[in-house]
C-alpha cells in the first residue's frame, strides 16, 4: 500500500511542475467558482457579503460568464480574500498565492490521519532529495 502512495506523490509532483495554472483555470468565472468553493461559502453568502444580488453572481459564474464592473470585482475579491488581479488574470506577479496548494489541502482533510502523516513524510523526503540535487522550485 505504501508504494502506491509513493508513486502517487511522485507523479503528483511531476504533474505539478508541468502544470500551468492559467491553462487549468483560464476564466474569471472558473477562478471565482473555485475560490467560492475553497472558502466554503454558498453563492448566496458571497453575493450578500459583496453587496450584490445572487442573480448578478450567477451571471458572473454562468456558462456565458460576464465580467463584473471593477467595483464589484473588488468586493468579490475582498470577500474571498484574493486579489482582483488573480480573479481577472489568474496571475499574482511574483507573489506566491497563499492558497497555492488549496486543492491538495482540501483533499487531505478527508484522508485518515495515518495517511496524511505518510504523505507528509514522503513530501519531506522528496523535497530533501530535490534540495540535495540543487534544483530550484519552479
Amino acid at each position: 500500500m505504501k508504494i502506491y502512495y509513493i508513486v502517487f506523490i511522485h507523479l503528483s509532483i511531476i504533474w505539478y511542475r508541468n502544470y500551468d495554472i492559467s491553462k487549468g483555470m483560464s476564466t474569471f468565472a472558473q477562478r471565482l467558482r473555485s475560490e467560492i468553493e475553497y472558502a466554503g461559502l454558498l453563492q448566496k453568502e458571497v453575493a450578500f457579503k459583496a453587496g450584490i444580488k445572487k442573480r448578478a453572481l450567477d451571471m458572473y459564474l454562468g456558462v456565458q460568464a460576464s465580467m463584473p464592473p471593477a467595483d464589484v470585482a473588488v468586493r468579490l475579491a475582498q470577500v474571498l480574500n484574493v486579489t482582483v488581479e488573480y480573479l481577472v488574470t489568474g496571475e499574482t506577479h511574483g507573489e506566491k498565492p497563499a492558497n497555492k496548494y488549496k486543492s491538495m489541502e482540501m483533499d487531505m482533510e478527508v484522508l485518515p490521519e495515518q495517511v496524511v502523516d505518510s504523505l507528509k513524510m514522503m513530501v519531506r523526503t522528496l523535497a530533501q532529495q530535490e534540495r540535495e540535487r540543487g534544483l530550484e522550485p519552479t
